[in-house]
């Protein structure tokens, strides 16, 4: 007689054999994996409130004798820091904004609009991501001198509006925006632009949000750029006002740089935790369909 026992499907010798056990080297892995990604940030939020003699000493102490907000102080006075930290807001929130508009438009036309090309374009912008930013380097600053945009915000975030990254992104996750939305918008007269305004831009949300926090991430952190086209300290961004700090060994001040890498990092985790539950959905539904 045939048993409910016999009647289960096997799987495959020895799938779950060893899988609770396994698991404690996972979580244990995982744990130092962890405590080797967070002990220099814990490293750096202590250092910043160390004095400069105590974050010189050796050996080294984990944590502070006598903290003080001093490098804070001296970061946002004698330093003229808000105006670097105002540079950096201004270029990565118009980066953002930009890289949200124009490559969702893009990636709308490469996954809904059928026009003669359009898989050879595409192609042509996947392509564009395997080449080295330092190759474009040295011709985009000379395009960008003969328009006169050197030392500008132009010139700052004119080149970055727009990355294949983004068209790709978003291009995968409209993909899967059924076609009989964009077909019902069309039957009542929409045009394609207040389509995308209306019916595609609202489904969009988590990869949105995940092109979002990637771009104000990059554009937050860019140093080199900044460093070319800019020529004067009033125009210099975050990365790049740190940078001025290290100019030596016996002259860094070591207190100044690890609470400006407090300032620098602090924004970008307000975002992450922000958009957050977006982004894991953007990341997990935006799948790499042809």
């Amino acid at each position: 007689m045939t048993t409910l026992q016999d009647t289960k499907p096997r799987g495959t010798v020895g799938s779950h054999i060893g899988e609770p056990q396994a698991r404690p080297w996972l979580y244990a892995v995982l744990g130092i994996g962890l405590v080797l990604v967070v002990t220099p940030f814990v490293w750096m939020a202590l250092g910043s409130v160390k004095s400069e003699g105590e974050l010189r000493a050796n050996p080294p102490t984990w944590w502070p004798q006598n903290p003080t907000l001093d490098n804070f102080r001296e970061l946002f006075t004698r330093l003229d820091f808000p105006q670097f930290f105002a540079n950096s807001v201004l270029v990565a929130v118009v980066v953002t904004v930009g890289n949200l508009v124009f490559c969702s438009m893009l990636g709308y036309a490469f996954a809904k609009l059928d026009f003669w090309g359009r898989a050879w374009l595409f192609r042509l912008v996947l392509a564009t991501l395997m080449i080295p930013g330092m190759v474009t380097l040295v011709p985009l600053f000379v395009q960008i001198s003969n328009l006169g945009m050197v030392n500008t915000y132009f010139g700052l975030i004119l080149p970055f509006l727009a990355g294949p990254f983004g068209v790709f992104l978003m291009r995968q996750f409209i993909q899967g925006i059924p076609d009989e939305l964009i077909d019902a918008g069309r039957v009542d007269g929409a045009g394609e632009f207040r389509i995308f305004a209306r019916v595609v831009m609202p489904l969009c949300k988590p990869a949105l949000a995940t092109l979002a926090i990637l771009t104000f991430l990059g554009s937050w952190n860019n140093f080199l750029w900044p460093l070319v086209v800019s020529s004067t300290e009033d125009m210099y961004t975050l990365p790049v006002a740190l940078a001025l700090y290290s100019v030596g060994q016996n002259s860094t001040q070591y207190g100044l740089l690890l609470a400006g890498s407090m300032v620098v990092v602090l924004p970008i985790l307000v975002l992450f935790f922000a958009l957050q539950k977006h982004v894991v959905q953007g990341l997990a539904t935006t799948g790499l369909k042809s």
